[in-house]
């Protein structure tokens, strides 16, 4: 494979429609086996999946399915599966509904949306219920169209919980347009007559909104093992489909194929949607990975779950569970969401920031955690800010500095940045007790300085509090609440936490800390090392 080989193929990086990327040719993962399995059943179905996770792609693919453009499937799966069907690609009305590009905090703002879209459809079957109430100008439409063709209407929702999830935090908003949407959409039973087929997506089902409560037969796909792969990029099809994309970002990268594939897999796999151990790559992440030949955390960067991280902060929630999948959950929960429930867990996995690490089918039980590296780090960066609001590069008080510290061997600089941070914190009585507090925020620095630190990392003799090693250093910290650094520090030796590093060329800094719970300070701390 030559350069010019390479630039010929086109990825589709940021388009979202199924027939654009067929027309200019882009590089495809054919998924159009589950158009063909979805479109020969009877039910209507949901599908959660993470935003930017190929929902919207996915959908219009659905969408030129039921248009009867037969001509931009030619190739794929699809074209053989319905070779032998005459009823295969009759061109049906349909309704595509897409949620996006709207800002939902402004008053009207879900209402002006629907009417857009009425005016839109109303244009190709009549306008003669336009003065409706917008859910009835909705049933009229289905009614006309289902009369000026002779066919049954198509119903694609995309992104139905963006009006939802946009005015988290906005209580009087929330209802409001959770009351628009359950007018709207209350009727679409009765007109069944009119209906071939319905297809909703989201990031999460809200139960209190009529669309699932009224469709009483439609059926949730998201976690059913048969559509694990509908969104996402499986290992196979990573490596089947973008094999020159790979060796192009491992010869840019300068490392072989094979540690190419492992850094791909560990910043942007692990996604897992079903019971089943199947695994797929965020294809956003990908895309852009490829198109850039830069690994950096491209989906989280797309947007930051800012009410998700104020409601972690709010309930006190353990954050090492996160990256230890110590949390813990069933199907019910996971299928659900409700806006007045305090804990987050559940939409945190529907968001794409948890995953399915484990399943225990003795007792139904999901075990979830972070699915890969690019939303460890960066939620965890989400969450710096909210707890240490003096985590500020212009104060000399970041995640770079500090690690510049560290890898320079500069003990003085690392302990001055972690006095600072805690003294910039805001605590009140009515949080957590100061131990818990600290070490959450002790575990996100640290872990954020990147795969040569280990936090609580075990010994044979405990577990010390965190370990840091560097190039050229190994830094060996024991924290302490209401006690001198000099206990924290005999800690270290009591139980030769040093030992395995004996034989280990690199300097080695054993450091204690003590905390003054009452005062919120790290009040002193105290070097000792082993040359």
């Amino acid at each position: 494979m030559n350069v010019k080989q390479l630039d010929t193929r086109n990825l589709p990086v940021g388009v979202q429609d199924f027939e654009k990327i067929r027309r200019k040719n882009c590089v495809l993962v054919d998924k159009t086996e589950f158009v063909y399995r979805l479109a020969h059943k009877m039910t209507p179905f949901f599908l959660s999946r993470p935003r930017r996770f190929g929902k919207s792609f996915f959908l219009t693919m659905l969408k030129t399915y039921w248009e009867g453009k037969n001509d931009l499937f030619k190739g794929l799966e699809i074209e053989e599966l319905e070779k032998n069907n005459p009823e295969a690609w009759q061109p049906h009305p349909v309704f595509y509904m897409d949620f996006d590009g709207m800002n939902y905090q402004k008053e009207g703002g879900l209402e002006e949306k629907l009417d857009l879209m009425l005016m839109e459809w109303e244009r190709l079957y009549g306008d003669q219920y336009h003065s409706l109430a917008l859910e009835n100008r909705f049933n009229q439409l289905l009614k006309l169209a289902y009369e000026k063709t002779g066919k049954g209407c198509v119903i694609l929702i995309d992104e139905y919980d963006k009006p939802l999830l946009e005015v988290m935090g906005h209580p009087n908003l929330l209802e409001h347009n959770k009351g628009i949407l359950k007018g709207f959409f209350s009727n679409l039973k009765n007109c069944d007559a009119y209906i071939e087929f319905i297809f909703i997506t989201g990031v999460t089902k809200f139960h209190k909104v009529s669309i699932f409560s009224d469709l009483n037969n439609l059926s949730d796909i998201s976690l059913e093992e048969e559509y694990a792969a509908i969104c996402g990029f499986t290992q196979q099809e990573l490596e089947d489909c973008y094999g020159p994309e790979i060796d192009a970002l491992a010869k840019r990268r300068k490392m072989g194929r094979e540690k190419c594939l492992q850094v791909l897999k560990s910043m942007y796999d692990g996604y897992r949607f079903s019971e089943k151990e199947e695994y797929v790559y965020n294809p956003f992440s990908v895309l852009r990975t490829f198109d850039s030949k830069s690994i950096r955390p491209y989906w989280f960067a797309s947007a930051t779950p800012s009410f998700l991280v104020k409601r972690l902060k709010e309930m006190k929630c353990d954050i090492r569970q996160f990256t230890e999948a110590q949390l813990y959950t069933d199907w019910s929960s996971l299928s659900d969401y409700s806006d007045d429930i305090s804990d987050p867990v559940n939409l945190l996995y529907q968001s794409g920031y948890l995953t399915i690490k484990d399943y225990n089918e003795e007792d139904d039980i999901y075990q979830l955690g972070y699915p890969n590296k690019e939303v460890e780090i960066a939620f965890l960066k989400s969450l710096l800010p909210e707890y240490v609001p003096s985590s500020q590069k212009s104060l000399g008080t970041d995640i770079f500095t500090l690690s510049r510290h560290i890898k320079n061997g500069d003990v003085e600089s690392v302990m001055k940045v972690f006095t600072a941070l805690f003294a910039g914190i805001t605590y009140t009585r009515e949080d957590d007790p100061f131990e818990n507090y600290f070490q959450a925020i002790l575990f996100i620095v640290m872990t954020l300085l990147g795969e040569f630190v280990q936090v609580e990392r075990h010994m044979y003799s405990g577990r010390i509090d965190c370990c840091v090693m560097s190039a050229k250093y190994i830094y060996l910290f024991e924290f302490k609440r209401d006690d001198t650094a000099e206990n924290a520090l005999k800690q270290i030796d009591d139980k030769d936490y040093s030992k395995p590093f004996l034989a280990d060329e690199r300097r080695l800094f054993k450091i204690g800390v003590g905390f003054d719970s009452e005062k919120r300070i790290l009040k002193e701390w105290k070097l000792a090392t082993d040359v």
